[in-house]
């Protein structure tokens, strides 16, 4: 078997691990779905491969697999997904020579082409080891066989591209298990090597400058390989053949260690061993040390220190924000989090993200690293360089992006000495450039599923197979928002989603987005022939699509928030074009209607080409517009004056401290702007509903540091034990017909008179917490269920659970659990965010399915 060709692309699953034992949810795909051939898999096995072998004698004897006199069999196989790259052709070849197999393998613009010959029970041998033996970072989505009349090439070189670049782009991969144990061979070429790479591991999107991907195409081009690590590279029997990104300390780039204040220092007092050690000397003294790591710089610092993570708290100007942790090991881990085995296997596979876990240990972390929280997030050393410095430290780290509130993650070294210097004294910094910034991504396990929250490093950009009836749909390009930022593209039935890219109000975001817009069309071969944009015509990217649009000559097409966020789940969950519509329930922040009102809490009956609503939240005002999101207090007060009006707030409930504190804000100016309606949109919002509640038990009271943090820190409050009391305790909510009209909406005066009444009587929080999350969940399913019956017969038998209230766990569950027990079908979101960074995906998913109906929707 000859390899041709260098790896194009290569991208983990997002359910595969890191050459680790792959758990029940590695997805194998089914080809074909036809009685195998005798020695052939069976259906059952991860492939089943139906092909004709035929043998060169045999052409006139069309479908007769039997060989003429003592001549070979011969097949081609085409495997498409994602495969070069991540270790299918060395594996190819290995499985080859090992059954007597010849013929060729070789990359192409549509992915990997295998011709083979051999006798058949050898090719039916082979034909079996490549359905069941993909190695770690191959995802195969389809494999063609077919019967090949032509002699496979012998030593023939197949240079180049060959057709459209079908095959995937890479995602960058944690450290294997290999790689780490030859960092920590001291009789090995890379022990202590902080740039240790080979197919299965190491950086792809953010090294990558063009396609294919080859080493000349990264920002390794100016690193020549020393001829060990060349003989590595030409090998198809070594671990390295085509590893882009190896090296070694002869040929690779190399760290070290900087102060930014350009003092001399001797860093022999922290370390006798290299650069990276010293930083684990630096952190222990208390240090705040900048890394540059894959795609971007990180701050550190000792998580056990309160005044280490204070200062580092002070320095980026983020007052409350969970920060992030890394530790060497799950043993580690384990002395502060209760980890499952879900939970385990997200930590250790390739795309190593950042895991939300609960804070359960025997040891605990100071309160300064996630304030207010239950839960921790932790990650595990995601490349080479992250291993050698927590070797020897036994303590979870902070490792949080580099950068100050509001602003993007630094990469550049100039950027990050700038930006960073007034933060940390020291930096490890590295000589390989970053060409794309890729932030670390971050799930959680709820309702039995790890879910992705941000989408980042490890997952992007990974395509999202779209449902049956998109596999003729045009190229599209979706803007997404700009609030946690990020665009799709759609090509031939595939949805490729961006990075998560960050707010666009910042300057240098915006910069970044632009960037990456052009450098995936580059990458891709992108050619849209529709924008897709939100209803909102003041956001950024609505801006820079028409302007786009304008120049290009493109139609636009104009998707409601909402129903982008039920389009996104739909396509996640495989939810064909042609089937019947869904009820989408949307809790969210905010976003423009159909009817131009602001909504955040949505019932909509929805397909791919339509929604319709048919139920809501209560709209109520949002008290200085924008300053409402920021400001709990002025939903609480919004709310409790549209439901009780402030004299019977006062005559029932003034002993309260809530009444007190409300009473010394500016009401005559709050009401004032009630009665006008200037500065106080009405909106059905969910999430403000939730920052009022917050509000009401004293959480984050006047404001909220980061985005979400109220109703994170609510859900946090939760006493598990309460969610157990039986349902006449949970807070109830009507379900009336909006003034006017003929739509029903959740009405909480019910649930606000408990919640008062549970404060008078000195309640605690946790259980106050429990019951409206319990309140709520069981208000959403009889909304359901009045829904469902409306009409003759039951209008929908699935629901959509979408929308950024949905990153709650304990809302998520409750609303599963009851809508199940009602006997509906529940969709809802693991491979891409709820919230809105997976709004794209469900804009662009809207737009295809208008253009593929001739576009009509498109303005």
């Amino acid at each position: 078997m000859t390899v041709h060709g260098r790896n194009r692309t290569s991208h983990p699953d997002g359910q595969v691990h890191r050459e680790r034992p792959r758990d029940a949810t590695h997805r194998s795909p089914v080809v074909h779905d036809r009685p195998a051939l005798p020695g052939q898999p069976a259906r059952d096995s991860p492939l089943s491969i139906d092909v004709a072998i035929v043998s060169h004698g045999d052409r006139a004897r069309t479908g007769d697999p039997r060989s003429a006199a003592g001549a070979p069999f011969a097949i081609e196989i085409r495997v498409r997904g994602c495969v070069p790259g991540g270790g299918l052709r060395p594996m190819v070849w290995r499985f080859a020579r090992e059954l007597g197999v010849t013929g060729e393998v070789l990359n192409d613009g549509d992915g990997v082409l295998i011709r083979a010959r051999g006798e058949p029970g050898a090719l039916a041998a082979f034909l079996s080891r490549l359905s069941q033996d993909l190695p770690p970072l191959a995802r195969v989505d389809a494999v063609e066989p077919r019967a090949f009349l032509g002699a496979p090439a012998g030593d023939r070189h197949v240079a180049g591209e060959r057709g459209s670049r079908r095959s995937q782009i890479a995602a960058d991969a944690a450290i294997c298990d290999a790689c780490a144990a030859d960092v920590c061979d001291p009789f090995g070429r890379r022990y202590r090597y902080p740039f240790t790479a080979c197919p299965h591991c190491g950086p792809r999107l953010s090294i990558m400058t063009g396609v294919p991907y080859a080493r000349a195409a990264t920002t390794l081009a100016g690193f020549a390989l020393c001829p060990p690590c060349a003989a590595e590279y030409a090998d198809p029997g070594d671990r390295r053949f085509r590893a882009e990104a190896t090296g070694c300390r002869a040929c690779g780039p190399r760290a070290r260690l900087v102060r930014y204040d350009g003092r001399a220092a001797s860093f022999a007092a922290f370390s006798l061993l290299d650069d990276p050690d010293a930083v684990a000397g630096l952190l222990t003294a208390g240090e705040i040390v900048a890394i540059k790591g894959l795609g971007g710089y990180h701050l550190a610092c000792d998580a056990t220190l309160p005044a280490a993570v204070a200062r580092l708290r002070a320095a980026t100007q983020r007052a409350a924000r969970p920060l992030p942790v890394m530790a060497r090991s799950l043993d580690v881990i384990r002395r502060y989090c209760a980890v499952d085995a879900a939970e385990a296997a997200a930590l250790a596979g390739p795309q190593a993200p950042i895991v939300v876990l609960d804070a359960v240990g025997p040891e605990a972390l100071p309160d300064l690293i996630a304030p207010g929280l239950a839960t921790l997030g932790f990650l595990l050393p995601t490349t080479p360089l992250h291993h050698l410095i927590l070797r020897r430290f036994d303590r979870p780290v902070v490792m949080t992006s580099g950068n100050r509130s509001g602003e993007p993650q630094a990469t550049d070294d100039a950027d990050a000495a700038r930006r960073l210097a007034g933060i940390a004294t020291y930096a490890l910094v590295h000589d390989r450039p970053i060409a794309s910034r890729v932030e670390d991504s971050v799930v959680r396990r709820a309702d039995g599923a790890i879910r992705v929250v941000r989408r980042a490093r490890g997952y992007c950009p990974a395509s999202i197979k779209l449902p049956a009836g998109f596999a003729r749909a045009p190229e599209v390009l979706a803007m997404g928002g700009d609030r946690h930022a990020a665009f799709c593209l759609i090509r031939r039935g595939e949805a490729i989603l961006s990075q998560h890219l960050g707010d666009l109000a910042d300057p240098a975001a915006l910069h970044d987005y632009r960037a990456e817009l052009a450098r995936y069309a580059a990458l891709f071969a992108h050619t849209p022939s529709a924008l897709a944009i939100d209803r909102d015509p003041e956001l950024v990217t609505s801006a820079l699509a028409r302007g786009h649009a304008a120049t290009a000559g493109l139609p636009i097409a104009v998707v409601q928030h909402h129903h982008a966020s039920v389009a996104a789940c739909l396509a996640e969950n495989g939810h064909a074009l042609a089937a019947p519509p869904v009820l989408g329930v949307v809790l969210d922040g905010l976003g423009l209607g159909d009817d131009g009102a602001l909504w955040g809490g949505e019932f909509l009956l929805a397909d791919y080409r339509r929604a319709e609503r048919l139920g809501s939240c209560k709209p109520v005002a949002m008290l200085g517009g924008e300053r409402a999101a920021r400001e709990p207090w002025r939903n609480l007060y919004a709310h409790l004056v549209a439901e009780l009006g402030w004299p019977a707030l006062t005559l029932s409930f003034a002993e309260l401290p809530l009444h007190a504190r409300l009473a010394g804000k500016p009401r005559a100016l709050l009401d004032g702007m009630l009665a006008s309606g200037r500065q106080a949109p009405v909106a059905s919002s969910c999430g403000r509903l939730f920052e009022a509640v917050a509000a009401a038990v004293g959480i984050c009271f006047e404001r909220q540091d980061y985005d979400g943090e109220a109703a994170a820190r609510l859900e946090a409050a939760v006493d598990p034990h309460a969610l157990d009391e039986g349902d006449e305790l949970a807070y109830p909510f009507a379900i009336p017909r909006l003034p006017g009209s003929t739509m029903p909406y959740l009405e909480p005066l019910a649930m606000w008179n408990a919640i008062l009444g549970d404060l008078v009587r000195a309640t605690p929080v946790g259980v106050i917490a429990a019951r409206f999350h319990r309140g709520l969940a069981r208000a959403v399913a009889q909304m359901v269920s009045k829904l469902a019956r409306a009409g003759d017969g039951r209008r929908f038998d699935t629901v959509a659970l979408s929308g950024s209230c949905f990153h709650n766990r304990i809302l998520l569950e409750q609303c599963a659990r009851r809508l199940r027990g009602d006997g509906f079908v529940v969709l809802s979101h693991a491979q891409v965010p709820s919230g809105d960074g997976g709004l794209a995906l469900g804009q662009a998913a809207i737009c295809a399915a208008r253009q593929l109906d001739g576009g009509p929707s498109c303005a």
